[in-house]
């Protein structure tokens, strides 16, 4: 990227120094030179919005990947949680259970 900043930089400051050589070297000669500079800049600018774009793509699809497989972790851990909270239940139920048949056999 920075290959290319520098490369559009360059070429911006070669046109200025093409136009002033015009008056001693023969004019269209050097406006041809000129706009094929300045066609070669232009397609260099598409290239660097190309490749913006593209990298914009790059993180767009990376958050929607990331956002689907977060989704699907998240739903991969719910039947585990509420088999976790199911066997706290049981745990909780069979606790109570016990107590209250330890009181019953105690008052016998």
């Amino acid at each position: 990227m920075r290959h290319v900043v520098l490369a559009i930089v360059s070429v911006m400051l070669v046109i200025p120094l093409v136009a002033s050589a015009a008056p001693a070297t023969d004019g269209s000669k050097v406006k041809e030179a000129t706009r094929q500079v300045e066609s070669g800049a232009r397609q260099i600018g598409r290239g660097v919005e190309e490749t913006a774009k593209g990298i914009g793509k790059t993180v767009v699809e990376g958050a929607k990947h990331t956002g689907e497989k977060l989704k699907e972790a998240g739903k991969e851990t719910q039947p585990k949680a509420k088999s976790a909270w199911g066997k706290v239940r049981d745990g909780a139920v069979a606790f109570g259970q016990d107590v209250k048949d330890f009181f019953k056999r105690l008052f016998r």
